[in-house]
């Protein structure tokens, strides 16, 4: 990583150098930063990004999203999503860093959505806001899509992904949720970037926060799912099929969706 003055322009280069998953080296950059302290910060968020550190902003997320997903569905579901990321979400999160991001925050966003009247007083639709978010009724079954299963087989899964704490965990019990699922090694955050957070601020409870909140209310969750990019965002049902095994503190499950 490094940042360099342009003595012509008067602005500041940033050049960050990283390997990608095949072990290749790679480097980007990017020039027109008025000060020093911008190139930096840039520089800094492209570190987050290809570590999938939570230190990311929402905005580099969908980044990574867009990435992802874009290819995957078809030209006028992208067009859909795109437009409600742009116009409804990065304008509310878009600068909020994602280990940031609150239960509150997100209640907060929904009810100004729900709440919204435009210039002649007309609120959106029922069926636009169905779009923009589903309102959790009592034993849906919450699966989140968050890309790790790319990597499955590979060193870096256990460091993809997005992991549930405590708040957000007993937010989604208390609607009602008792199943949820991730594609992702755990529920959790990834353990190295846990292990990061305790080496930093020493408290115990930032280590299997998600798990721990089971604790408080009892919920069952899968974790390791595969496919999930295939499925639609509501309107679908979960089967579960357990794995009869003895002495384990866990077990496999086969889980089906039905379209």
């Amino acid at each position: 990583m490094a940042v360099y003055k342009e003595e012509k322009t008067n602005t500041w280069r940033a050049v960050y150098r990283y390997t990608d998953w095949n072990g290749e080296r790679k480097q980007t950059q990017k020039r027109g930063f008025k000060t020093k302290r911008e190139a930096q910060a840039w520089e800094r968020e492209q570190l987050n990004k290809t570590s999938a550190d939570l230190d990311m902003i929402f905005k580099s997320f969908v980044d990574l999203y867009t990435a992802d997903m874009k290819t995957r569905l078809k030209e006028n579901t992208w067009a859909t999503k795109d437009h409600i990321i742009r116009t409804k979400l990065l304008p509310y999160f878009g600068r909020l860093k994602m280990c940031n991001i609150t239960a509150q925050q997100i209640i907060t966003w929904q009810n100004e959505m729900l709440n919204h009247k435009d210039e002649n007083g007309k609120p959106y639709s029922p069926v636009y806001l169905k779009t923009v978010h589903n309102q959790l009724k009592p034993l849906d079954i919450v699966l989140l899509h968050t890309g790790a299963q790319k990597n499955y087989g590979r060193t870096e899964y256990r460091i993809t992904g997005c992991g549930v704490g405590r708040e957000a965990t007993l937010w989604l019990l208390r609607q009602g949720v008792k199943v949820v699922g991730t594609d992702a090694w755990s529920w959790d955050v990834p353990l190295p970037l846990v292990a990061k957070e305790f080496a930093k601020t020493k408290d115990p409870s930032v280590i299997w926060e998600g798990h721990l909140a089971g604790m408080e209310m009892e919920y069952y969750q899968m974790e390791k799912m595969t496919n999930l990019d295939l499925l639609p965002v509501t309107g679908f049902q979960v089967i579960c099929f357990p794995i009869k095994i003895k002495g384990g503190s866990a077990g496999w499950v086969r889980s089906i969706a039905v379209l």
